[in-house]
Formats: structure tokens, sequence, C-alpha cells
């Protein structure tokens, strides 16, 4: 099935079904985003489950509290997740008009409300918007092109401008390959935004995404603590597809390229 939509300088919006999950694409054969049909809260894909690992690096009591933002919409999963499971001020910030009327017709996203608003802008704009500077308390960044081949921003003047947008103790989740050679180059760039002690990866997916966890000012509690909030957060959303002991196994320091 096609989404239309009138401008034709950004891809075209595809979408497709298969064993009770549908599928978007955009303009190409790569996944851009994914939802289960008959559970649509429930985070389909693996590197999305992933992206929410800034849970672990909240206090409990502080877990669903405070402005979420998503960069870059694909099937709103992660969204979804915020405004309708955490119930967050969630905001989302996607380019293509076609990707946003996908979500609201056939990815459950509901109309704006006094929790959510979705914007149709440029993401690298919106983070450089001196009014948005220190509103968000989670930021997910998955701004890949339609070909899923590269992040469409990735210097380090971006970077900048997401830890900028970021309160203190505000958390970022970056979807990388792993498995790209442009990887440790992002990640680097990444480390001089936020300081290389504020910088973590978990393991690749079997797809080869790597998501990066990066904060502004967050001091790591001890292992016990880690322990704790990775059985509270699964204990509340593992039905859901958060994992948060796997994703505790599997989190690191970023490597420091001189070793």
């Amino acid at each position: 099935m096609t989404v239309a939509h009138h401008d034709p300088t950004l891809p075209e919006v595809t979408l497709s079904e298969l064993d009770g999950v549908r599928y978007l694409h955009l303009d190409s054969i790569w996944v851009q985003g994914a939802m289960r049909i008959a559970k649509p809260r429930v985070l389909e894909l693996e590197y999305i489950q992933r992206m929410m690992a800034w849970m672990l690096w909240r206090p409990s009591a502080e877990l669903a509290q405070g402005h979420a933002v998503q960069l870059g919409l694909g099937a709103a999963a992660i969204t979804r997740f915020c405004h309708q499971v955490l119930r967050m001020r969630t905001t989302a910030v996607e380019l293509n008009p076609a990707v946003i009327a996908a979500c609201r017709m056939r990815f459950r996203l509901g109309a704006d409300d006094e929790r959510l608003t979705v914007l149709n802008q440029d993401a690298g704009a919106w983070v450089r918007e001196p009014a948005n500077a220190q509103t968000v308390d989670v930021l997910n960044v998955d701004l890949y092109d339609h070909e899923a081949a590269a992040p469409v921003l990735d210097d380090e003047r971006f970077y900048a401008d997401c830890h900028q947008v970021l309160n203190h103790g505000g958390l970022m989740t970056v979807n990388l390959f792993g498995r790209h050679a442009s990887f440790l180059a992002s990640a680097e760039r990444i480390a001089a935004a936020f300081g290389r002690d504020q910088v973590w990866s978990l393991r690749p997916t079997r797809e080869g995404n790597t998501v990066v966890v990066a904060a502004r000012g967050v001091v790591v509690p001890g292992r016990e603590e880690l322990i704790a909030r990775a059985d509270n957060i699964e204990k509340r959303y593992g039905s859901l597809g958060v994992p948060a002991r796997k994703w505790l196994r599997m989190v690191r320091p970023l490597p420091d390229p001189a070793n």
C-alpha cells in the first residue's frame, strides 16, 4: 500500500504486512518501523526496544516524568510508548508529512492532545531553536535516509544541539549501525558533545543496529541500584517489549579510541 503525499522531494511512504505485523517503508524495501497490529503498544523491533534503554539511567520514582521527544517518527512506536504507556508529555518531530499521515491512519498514533504534539519540521532546525533549549528530559534520535544506510544528521554540531535541548539529568538515545564503518566516528562526535564519561553503548542487534545512550550531567548509580531499576522496569513494562535486565548485561562504556 502506498500513502500519497504532495512533496516530490521526499520519499514515498509504503506499507506492508506479514504475520500480523505492519511495516513502514520509505521508497525502498528497508523497514523504517513496525507495529504488531493486535498489540500496538508492544515494541516490535529489537532496536526500538533498546532505544528505551534510557530508562535504566532514571530513578524509578522519576521514570515516566518530564518531556520526551522523538526525532524521526518512523512507525511511531517510541512516541506511542512514551505517550500512551508512560504517559509522558511527548513531542515527535518529523520532516515527511506522509509519514505523519501514515502513523495517524495506520499506526495508531492519535490526534494531538494536552500531552502529545507532532510537528512537521526539520529535526536539525528544531534542536537549534533557542526556545527548545533545556526543555527535554528524554531525546530519542532515529534519523535515517530512505535506504536506511546512514543517519541524515550526524555531525558534531547536531549532537551539541541535542545536548543543549536536554535538561540537566536528561538522556539521549541514538540509533547507529554498530557494524558500519561510520559507527566509531559517530560515537566520537557524540562523546565530543556530551563528554566520554556520559556516553555508553549497547551491543549491536542481529541486524547491526547499535543504540548509544548519552546523558547531560547524570551520576551513574551503583550496580545494585541499576539492578533494582532494571527489575522495576521489567516488572512494569516487560510484557510490552522492554527487557531491561537484558539491557543491563549489554551496556558498555564507550571504548577509548586510544586503546
